[in-house]
């Protein structure tokens, strides 16, 4: 019982960091554009669906590529259609990502069909690895380890460079940002591209893990929700206890209490809202009140 517990939790520290990549792009993108990319899910459908491509074409190592791409995609879409939103209703946002996840879905079942891909982890990371009484697969290991590397590096990026100090004054007040001179439509364009970047990411992770198939996004955009709700809004330290909780109490009632693990984070979403509205680590935020 005692190894099969510990098994979970590992299990469910890879899955947890799998929904922070997810919900720090979601998050990011809020703070930032006020807009509530009910997308998000695609793009991490997308960049799982590009990975696939370019193993099956050029081989594992040109899989780096999908996260950029995915990135790319996302900017193109933030100049066509979200730009146009920005200081408008919040509704029309809503709308308008929506559309967009419509969208996507369709484009992919067209393009790859309806039917779930198989998408293989490489060679080099079969099989397992035993640890006491902890048994895990040797991918898992991976995407830990990539996992963590991204989000240490994305810490970095937004804290000790200037471009994450533009970030982070926008998000708290983009107008002011706009007055001192920076070009604000290139960084909305840049915030969300990297969101979308790391739902990308997260999706070609995820792609030997979960089923390869349009509708994936709807698996991971709710977790993200939940995560950027328990954590509390712009927090990265809140997104990342948020979601490793998330990701930890599903894989342990997947195992042990199966009909309960769909509604799980939404038990443990409203214990913690009743406790602290703004969230784990949330802050007030007055561009939004």
């Amino acid at each position: 019982m005692l190894d099969m517990l510990l098994s979970q939790i590992v299990n469910g520290l890879v899955l947890g960091f799998l929904y922070v990549l997810i919900a720090t792009g979601l998050s990011i993108i809020f703070g930032m554009l006020g807009i509530v990319n009910f997308a998000h899910g695609a793009f991490f459908a997308i960049g799982a669906y590009l990975a696939l491509t370019l193993a099956a074409h050029f081989g594992w190592a040109a899989i780096v590529l999908a996260p950029i791409l995915t990135g790319l995609i996302g900017v193109v879409c933030e100049i066509a259609f979200v730009r146009r939103l920005y200081g408008k209703e919040p509704l029309l946002g809503l709308i308008l990502t929506f559309a967009l996840a419509l969208f996507a879905e369709a484009v992919l079942r067209l393009v790859y069909s309806g039917e779930a891909q198989p998408f293989a982890a490489p060679a080099f990371l079969n099989g397992f690895i035993e640890y006491g009484p902890i048994l895990i697969t040797r991918y898992r290991i991976a995407v830990l380890i990539v996992t963590v590397t991204a989000l240490v590096a994305f810490w970095a990026f937004i804290e000790f460079t200037p471009f994450g100090r533009i970030i982070r004054a926008g998000s708290r007040d983009p107008e002011m940002v706009g007055l001192l001179g920076v070009n604000l439509p290139v960084v909305l364009s840049a915030v969300f591209g990297v969101g979308c970047m790391l739902a990308g990411l997260a999706g070609m992770l995820a792609g030997p893990l979960w089923t390869v198939q349009p509708a994936m996004g709807s698996g991971a955009i709710m977790p993200a929700f939940v995560i950027v709700t328990i954590g509390g809004l712009g927090s990265f330290a809140g997104a990342v206890a948020a979601g490793l909780m998330v990701g930890v109490i599903t894989a342990v009632t997947i195992q042990f209490y199966p009909s309960w693990s769909g509604s799980a984070m939404y038990i443990l979403m409203a214990a913690v809202l009743l406790l602290r509205p703004r969230g784990l680590f949330g802050e007030r935020w007055e561009r939004f009140e």
